[in-house]
């Protein structure tokens, strides 16, 4: 295989992007050079064309595998093993969110708990500090908490909450909408239940 510019490009910035998401840039390389990859590949081909040290590659695989988004590939006929990111771009979205969250998320709504709970133990100086964390805590549960509604949607379905984010910009934005009422009216709400005036 040989990389064409466009997937050098796209390669290159990846790398840029891991970085500022905090994963390592050969890491993330190597997932795009998989993903744009027609076929799966051995490390040493990785290694080469990404221009990387062999360890540096195994070490990048192995995490990727861990993460769920590369997988190990067996060829007949061919005692090494290749490699393949997922292909399926909504799932690639849905397996980083989960492991993000598993890696990100969990433990600081486990920290902030603990500390809390600490900060309600303490001096009434802390009160402050206390509500403070208590804000951050419930703000924290409840983007858990969506995500782990949006993680249950189908993929047509997310796709259409994607493509509706105009939509819900609208319904949901400020001082760019005309006004919109809302009715309990059962005649009304066959018609739907929102209405704008």
């Amino acid at each position: 295989m040989t990389l064409t510019p466009a997937a050098q490009k796209f390669v290159l910035h990846w790398g840029e992007m891991g970085q500022a998401w905090g994963i390592n840039r050969t890491m993330a390389q190597v997932h795009a050079l998989l993903f744009v990859a027609p076929t799966p590949l051995d490390a040493e081909e990785i290694s080469t064309l990404l221009d990387v040290s062999r360890s540096n590659v195994s070490t990048s695989l192995r995490e990727l595998i861990t993460w769920g988004v590369v997988r190990r590939v067996h060829i007949i006929g061919d005692r090494r093993d290749r490699f393949e990111a997922l292909k399926d771009v909504m799932e690639t979205f849905r397996v980083i969110m989960t492991e993000r969250k598993r890696r990100e998320m969990d433990p600081t709504i486990a920290l902030l708990e603990h500390c809390v709970r600490e900060a309600k133990l303490g001096d009434p100086c802390e009160n402050y500090t206390r509500e403070q964390l208590e804000k951050m805590l419930e703000f924290t549960r409840m983007v858990t908490s969506w995500y782990s509604h949006i993680e249950n949607l189908s993929t047509p379905a997310l796709l259409r909450l994607f493509r509706g984010g105009t939509l819900l910009a609208k319904v949901f934005g400020r001082g760019r909408l005309r006004k919109t009422t809302i009715t309990s009216d059962p005649e009304k709400a066959g018609a739907g239940a929102i209405s704008e005036g």
